[in-house]
């Protein structure tokens, strides 16, 4: 058995805590000319005017991690620069999704661009998945309450978190899929249940 003797297993409660205390430096160091720095925990965005201060910042981001001397940089594979125009394919930051849209037009207007937010493709696919654990074959031996339960409590911690924006229409498609999968488990465990029923019934006695 193995024991380690340094770092914080993901997803841990004191990992945002910890990595604040280390990126607190990087808070401090950041300057408003670099562009409108927001973070939370170890995920982080810059704000800029222009693709040439989005450069800049980067360089700039890398080189101050790389001076906390703890082996930070940012990570190819999750860092772009993305220019946030109307029609553009916006940003997905913190489980939410960014995009500039425009409304619909009203008494003759052409509408006004806003940003938008709702779940990302990833927080989506994430819920899908939680609730078809939740009330897959596997678990046909729990009570359909409990599961139900289960699945409400998720669900509901879930909608929560997204509730601000403009996620009234993922929600409908989250609630729909969670009924379907309570549907097909209720439908799997009443059969096994009556093929059960039916094989006490001729057995032995």
């Amino acid at each position: 058995m193995r024991r380690p003797v340094s770092g914080t297993p993901q997803g841990g409660v004191i990992s945002p805590l910890l990595c604040n205390v280390h990126l607190n430096w990087l808070d401090r160091a950041w300057r408003p000319g670099w562009g409108r720095l927001v973070r939370y925990a170890d995920d982080l965005l810059v704000m800029c005017r222009s693709r040439g201060q989005a450069q800049a910042a980067l360089a700039k981001l890398t080189t101050l991690l790389h001076g906390l001397g703890l082996g930070l940089a940012p990570k190819p594979d999750k860092t772009r620069i993305v220019q946030l125009v109307e029609g553009g394919s916006g940003f997905d930051f913190l489980g939410f999704h960014h995009r500039l849209v425009r409304s619909r037009p009203r008494r003759g207007t052409g509408g006004f661009v806003y940003l938008a937010r709702w779940p990302s493709q990833r927080a989506v696919q994430h819920a899908r998945d939680r609730i078809r654990f939740m009330a897959m074959r596997a678990r046909l031996v729990a009570p359909v309450d409990q599961v139900v339960a289960e699945v409400n409590v998720f669900v509901r911690g879930w909608s929560g978190y997204f509730r601000f924006g403009n996620s009234a229409w993922v929600f409908d498609k989250i609630s729909s899929y969670a009924l379907m999968r309570i549907a097909l488990f209720t439908a799997k465990h009443t059969s096994a249940a009556d093929r059960g029923g039916s094989h006490r019934s001729t057995g032995p006695r």
